[in-house]
């Protein structure tokens, strides 16, 4: 048996842990190796005294907490760095996901996937946040077509080299299947168990929605014109540099016809679009150039396989 490494951010759960443990335990005690990585978010509770306490106890449980809150993408891609298994799982701490699902979603990925995610087929949240969770299961769905019902459970298992390639930060983690099908991974999903929310209150409301719009944005942005941004700032410059140029080179004829055009407020809309337009169309150049010498100093492949 390949040794597991289990990740669970934690943010202000201090009720949970105990019981979250207890569960785990008995779950992974039918493993041969395993490693639970708790990566504390900044807890503003007892949550980090209680892991301590378990570190303190078991070898198999280490800890890492962060001075502050920096959010879940930092405490995944930390937990991520960090483990030492050929398998990664991921698990929130809020009891909501049921560790009993790990070794079924394991046996999916030994079928030849990369990553599989759960799926809360049966979620047992509030109203307002399935609401909000389908609306952007859906968005993601029709904006890049990856066929999953549940981007954004928190229980998932991956091979290592695939969690190791993530770089998350901001509202990425929202992302995880997208950015590991963009890279070629196999990503599927399996449906699992879903409970109430035993202790505490989610950290995540229907203003979730909200907060998803900006990155739905840079998601589209960095999947599509990430590594030629020209291509999307020459576009939308080039049409603002066209219409404005129309319009100042109507207001020449015009001029030329012996008609002022000095208190013409298309004018100065002219003149505005010119300007901007060259203005966007410099921005793209600039970031196709850093990109450039960028990919100049240090080019990496992702090969499947090399031999020496």
């Amino acid at each position: 048996m390949n040794v597991l490494s289990v990740v669970i951010p934690i943010l202000n759960e201090e009720e949970s842990i105990l019981k979250l443990y207890q569960e785990l335990i008995s779950v992974l005690k039918n493993l041969q190796d395993y490693e639970i990585i708790f990566a504390d978010d900044g807890s503003t509770d007892s949550s980090l005294k209680k892991l301590q306490e378990l570190a303190s106890k078991d070898t198999n449980v280490i800890v890492f907490s962060f001075r502050r809150n920096l959010g879940k993408s930092e405490a995944l891609t930390l937990g991520f760095q960090k483990a030492k298994g050929e398998y990664i799982a991921t698990l929130d701490a809020d009891l909501q996901d049921q560790p009993q699902d790990i070794p079924k979603l394991l046996e999916k990925l030994e079928k030849g996937w990369d990553v599989v995610c759960g799926w809360r087929k049966n979620r047992k949240d509030p109203v307002k946040k399935v609401i909000s969770s389908k609306i952007f299961n859906a968005s993601a769905r029709i904006f890049w077509g990856l066929r999953l019902h549940d981007y954004n459970c928190g229980l998932k298992v991956y091979r290592s080299e695939a969690a190791k390639s993530l770089n998350l930060y901001g509202g990425l983690h929202r992302f995880i299947p997208l950015l590991l099908h963009q890279q070629a991974y196999r990503v599927t999903e399996e449906p699992v168990l879903h409970s109430k929310r035993q202790f505490g209150k989610s950290k995540y409301g229907f203003s979730k929605l909200w907060k998803d719009l900006p990155d739905i944005f840079t998601m589209l942005f960095l999947s599509h014109y990430g590594d030629r941004p020209l291509h999307f700032f020459g576009v939308i410059g080039g049409f603002l540099f066209f219409v404005g140029s129309v319009i100042l080179l109507y207001l020449a004829m015009i001029k030329l016809g012996g008609q002022g055009i000095g208190n013409r407020p298309i004018l100065f809309l002219g003149m505005l679009l010119v300007l901007t337009g060259l203005q966007v169309l410099f921005t793209g150049f600039l970031a196709d150039l850093l990109i450039n010498l960028l990919s100049r100093k240090e080019k990496k492949f992702d090969l499947k396989y090399f031999s020496e």
